[in-house]
């Protein structure tokens, strides 16, 4: 029975207070059209049995394809260890309450993840994840835009970032009043030769994707020794996995990139439909205090024993509305736990690995499917695990067929760059064998005839 804690003489008394005569005319507003009355989709009441059954038809209805498609969530094996612990009582239930510090094991869990992470990045600190790695761009670029001082109010985004990340920072940084000013990108990547700061005007940020949507590999020392120059800082959008094998954003260039954001789902959190996932945000100490999201520390107790504490965490952060640091901060701590648990257990050498494993079955993939006429490879560039090639046919035509045989092809670079309809993007990772390559390839010449 579901917790109402008003009975009816109480709703009554509110409606009538308010003036109105029922619940419903709360809602006159919306038009009748827009009402659903019946909710044809969802069935009578049923039982515990009856809805496991309902809901495992509605699983397999989701199949087990064999996918090649990245494109920002990307398929990894996981331990079966990492959400066997992950969903213990322990881990599972638990979740920072006002009183933070009576949480010591998980804010101990969360500073062993903000170790990990700046780490990985190479930066000075790493906060407590945030809702994804789209708005953690966003809360990367406004965090820019506060540290430059007398920065303008605009940000260089190359369109080889991510096209959701654009849209997704677009929203939220336009009702501040930033300028999003993309960079076109014909060769698949940014060219510092090719920028002219003259013509671009003042700005704040440069944001650097690595690797970028497409695959590709930037040139990250020239451009954020580019932007420094012009009195800008350099922000990486990364893929936490190529870390593994990358030199880490804190070593780009002079003196490495400024702020480092991303999507940490590759580190143990299955695709699952699209989401939850969560935001990577990390920086160098400069710009700490710009920070969004919970950053836990070690200290001692009165009795000199170790522990754990939320710091630099304002409550003013989350009640000043415009003025907030951020609006969003969301902590994923279920999913940071499971990333935490999946770093630990692989170790560095078990992600590199992963890592490299992925780029050599790229590499296998790209190779095979160039052997079928009319596939070429768009962007000669060097890659990490995603390529992208150019097929004889629409892409998406490609992808729709393959459907029907149980394969998820790739994705169709036209759906978002409207002048490569017949691009392909592919990708593969360490849990694809030669044998699924090759199913993939003869699946592809036939439907390419």
């Amino acid at each position: 029975m579901p917790f109402i804690p008003h009975s009816d003489s109480d709703v009554q008394a509110m409606l009538k207070t308010i003036g109105v005569g029922q619940i419903e005319d709360l809602f006159d507003e919306i038009p009748d059209e827009l009402k659903q009355s019946v909710l044809r989709q969802v069935p009578a009441g049923m039982n515990e049995m009856e809805v496991s059954r309902l809901m495992r038809g509605r699983a397999a209805q989701d199949g087990t394809p064999l996918g090649f498609v990245g494109a920002g969530a990307y398929q990894h094996h996981i331990p079966a260890a990492v959400w066997a612990i992950t969903t213990r009582g322990e881990y599972y239930s638990a979740y920072t309450p006002y009183q933070a510090e009576a949480s010591q094991g998980t804010l101990q869990l969360i500073y062993e993840y903000q170790t990990m992470m700046s780490r990985l990045t190479g930066m000075d600190v790493s906060n407590a994840s945030l809702y994804d790695g789209a708005t953690s761009l966003a809360e990367a670029v406004l965090m820019a835009i506060r540290s430059v001082k007398k920065g303008a109010h605009r940000v260089l985004v190359p369109e080889s970032v991510h096209p959701a990340y654009r849209q997704t920072l677009k929203t939220i940084v336009g009702l501040q009043g930033v300028e999003v000013v993309e960079l076109a990108v014909p060769t698949g990547r940014l060219e510092a030769d090719s920028l002219d700061a003259g013509a671009l005007g003042e700005f704040s940020a440069l944001v650097i994707p690595q690797p970028n949507f497409f695959g590709v590999l930037e040139d990250v020392d020239a451009l954020t020794d580019w932007a420094h120059a012009q009195g800008a800082l350099a922000i990486g959008v990364v893929n936490p996995m190529s870390l593994a094998v990358l030199p880490a954003p804190g070593s780009w260039g002079s003196t490495g990139a400024d702020i480092v954001c991303g999507d940490g789902q590759p580190l143990g959190v299955p695709l699952s439909s699209g989401g939850p996932y969560f935001g990577i945000l990390a920086c160098k100490q400069a710009y700490i205090r710009q920070m969004s999201g919970r950053i836990v520390g070690r200290t001692t107790d009165l009795d000199g024993k170790p522990g754990f504490a939320l710091t630099l965490q304002a409550r003013e952060q989350h009640i000043r509305r415009a003025k907030a640091n951020s609006n969003i901060c969301t902590n994923q701590g279920l999913l940071v736990t499971a990333a935490t648990i999946y770093m630990s257990l692989l170790g560095p050498e078990g992600l590199r690995r992963v890592a490299a494993q992925s780029m050599q079955n790229t590499r296998a993939l790209r190779d095979r499917l160039l052997k079928i006429a009319g596939i070429s490879q768009r962007f000669d560039q060097p890659f990490f695990h995603e390529v992208a090639l150019t097929l004889p046919r629409p892409a998406a035509e490609v992808i729709e067929t393959l459907a029907a045989e149980n394969i998820v092809a790739g994705f169709a670079v036209g759906s978002e760059y409207g002048d490569q309809a017949n691009t392909l993007l592919v990708c593969a990772t360490e849990v694809h064998t030669s044998e699924d390559i090759e199913a993939f390839a003869k699946a592809l010449e036939r439907v390419l005839g």
